[in-house]
């Protein structure tokens, strides 16, 4: 559906004498979206779909997590599209196009089953979120952007492309579900290196074989497989492959940047657990050496266990690679985020420190951490959303060159323009981009500062929001398995993180003073504006603009819609706790399900 609606759409904005208003478009795009959720919603309810049903030769399959979160992508896309500012805008249109062909794309790569489709899939979805980077084309930061993003994004993708062509030199296969087979019918060398260890499910047993060159099979595969996490870790920005995102999602408009920041990882990351979860099951591992050690490896062949804690030891080099960059991004995206005074910065390298706890919970790879891993995915996508929604929110209330009348703003708008360079983001209104012009907030509008403020604990873990028990579970998971350094690690970091979302509520919280310039209060604000005996209850959140003639001009504020959006999360949010037995029963029987073979 979502594919035949792209093309539908694409034709009606061609044809000279269908007359769509962009502001339409952008609600029958998110329309479509909607409908293609209730669609994959539909499909859970197919029984025989157990383990997976391929389609198209091969080249994808269908599963319960696949639809699952497939049904999540195209609801959160939907959502951000409802972030579009009232106002028609030329760039809407193409906004929503664009959307829908990277939607298409990630929806396309959570089922990939296949080295091809999977590459196909990526680029899809990569080449979307590259336009989006330059939608706004006569802004010279949103420009540097994306031509940044596509040189980058282009580099990972010739890694992936790399990882890919070495696998099938050494195997001659694609199809993933043949590769899986491949290492499963392959062990490891025995301890003299003249044999190779053959595991049979039926009987279990485990006999020699000579060698020849599956060893080499093997380490080719193996060096492909790393290759393909490299370049997946390069496009989720992950530590230390994560120095475009900050530039990137600072230099892009926030209505951008709210989709580079969320779609494009869910989709990724999902694909990092099927193809990493899969290959633990089917036993790829560092070489046994000794021959005591080949009893544990019948644990996690065809069990439910993925790695037995007998020889949790012994990781692989991709279960390395994992660690290893969670390490850097909990560091990395804490310390180096004490030093932001830019807002999209700082979510930025919030981004990168909750990779690092999604990348331990895969790392660790038990049914325990995957539930905790697909929870921490949930929340941190839906906190995230609410607080970009915020923030666009915020900023609709901006008019370059205008003085707004409320201190929503407090600072003139000649200090906003030279905080942009003296150019600003074109048709971006007032977009947000230094953490003091969130100062005062509270005073123009609580209902955004107390939304705004509860996202942030949320973020930082704080009981008892979403993201306390996030973080939580995957400590619990980690230090279930022994992994105390790290988990001591990812508690400290929590701690020190939790600095910079309080500076931001302050922020929010303090009265802002610019030089002598004085806030007025709602009542001086208005009388100032003409009314008569107004009170505080007349007040409208929507502010009225002083134009430099004496005139009034009013400013488009949030859609109902997008209002009622930003209630919802939040309160999914803060009331998480009266009612967790529907999202933690979802993502425990996903897990479950990951482990079958």
């Amino acid at each position: 559906m979502l594919f035949s609606s792209i093309l539908i759409l694409i034709v009606a904005k061609a044809l000279p004498l269908i007359k769509i208003s962009s502001i339409h478009f952008t609600r029958i795009s998110a329309i479509i979206l909607i409908l293609s959720g209730i669609l994959s919603f539909n499909i859970l309810y197919i029984q025989s779909i157990g383990s997976g049903i391929g389609i198209y030769s091969g080249l994808f399959q269908i599963t319960n997590i696949s639809q699952t979160i497939e049904l999540f992508l195209l609801i959160i896309g939907s959502m951000i599209l409802i972030g579009w500012p009232t106002k028609e805008s030329k760039y809407s249109i193409d906004y929503s196009i664009i959307i829908l062909f990277s939607t298409l794309g990630s929806s396309l790569l959570v089922s990939s089953f296949d080295l091809i489709s999977l590459y196909l899939s990526i680029e899809l979805q990569s080449f979307g979120v590259y336009i989006l980077s330059t939608l706004y084309r006569n802004s010279e930061s949103s420009t540097n952007a994306g031509l940044k993003y596509f040189l980058l994004g282009g580099l990972s993708s010739c890694i992936i492309l790399l990882g890919t062509g070495i696998i099938y030199a050494y195997t001659g296969l694609t199809q993933l579900e043949s590769i899986y087979t491949l290492i499963s019918s392959i062990s490891f060398p025995s301890p003299s290196g003249d044999s190779l260890l053959i595991y049979q499910p039926s009987p279990q047993d485990w006999f020699a074989l000579p060698t020849y060159n599956i060893d080499y099979i093997l380490q080719g595969t193996l060096l492909g497989i790393i290759l393909i996490f490299i370049g997946l870790l390069f496009k989720i920005s992950a530590a230390p492959l994560h120095n475009w995102s900050p530039d990137v999602y600072d230099e892009t408009p926030t209505i951008v940047t709210i989709w580079l920041t969320i779609m494009p990882k869910i989709s990724i990351l999902i694909l990092l657990l099927e193809i990493y979860t899969q290959i633990n099951i089917y036993g790829l591992a560092l070489p046994i050496t000794s021959a005591e050690n080949i009893s544990f490896l019948s644990v996690a062949v065809g069990q439910s266990t993925a790695i037995s804690p007998a020889y949790a030891w012994l990781a692989s080099p991709i279960k390395n690679i994992l660690l290893i960059s969670s390490i850097l991004s909990l560091i990395i995206g804490t310390v180096v985020g004490l030093a932001q005074i830019k807002i999209k910065r700082l979510l930025a390298y919030s981004t990168i420190s909750h990779i690092g706890f999604m990348l331990l919970a895969l790392a660790i790879n038990t049914e325990q951490s995957i539930d905790s891993f697909l929870f921490y995915l949930i929340q941190y996508i839906i906190t995230n959303l609410n607080i970009f929604l915020i923030l666009l929110a915020i900023g609709y209330y901006l008019v370059p060159g205008q003085v707004p009348s409320s201190p929503f703003y407090p600072y003139p708008s000649s200090l906003w323009l030279e905080g942009l360079g003296g150019k600003g983001l074109e048709g971006t209104r007032g977009d947000i981009r230094f953490i003091k012009e969130l100062q005062g907030l509270f005073f123009a509008n609580p209902l955004l500062s107390l939304t705004l403020s509860i996202s942030l604990f949320s973020m930082a873990g704080i009981p008892p929001l979403i993201g306390f028990f996030s973080k939580q579970f995957v400590l619990y998971s980690a230090l279930d398995q022994g992994y105390y350094f790290i988990s001591i690690l990812a508690i400290i970091v929590s701690v020190i993180s939790a600095s910079y979302y309080l500076k931001i509520i302050k922020i929010l919280h303090t009265v802002p003073l610019v030089g002598q310039l004085s806030i007025p209060t709602p009542l001086e604000r208005k009388e100032g504006l003409g009314g008569e005996k107004a009170t505080h209850a007349e007040i409208s959140i929507s502010p009225t603009l002083v134009t430099p003639g004496g005139g009034k001009l009013a400013v488009p504020t949030t859609s109902a819609v997008h209002s009622f959006i930003i209630s919802s999360l939040s309160l999914f949010i803060l009331l998480f706790i009266l009612k967790p037995t529907l999202i933690l029963s979802s993502t425990q029987v996903l897990s479950l399900t990951l482990f079958k073979i």
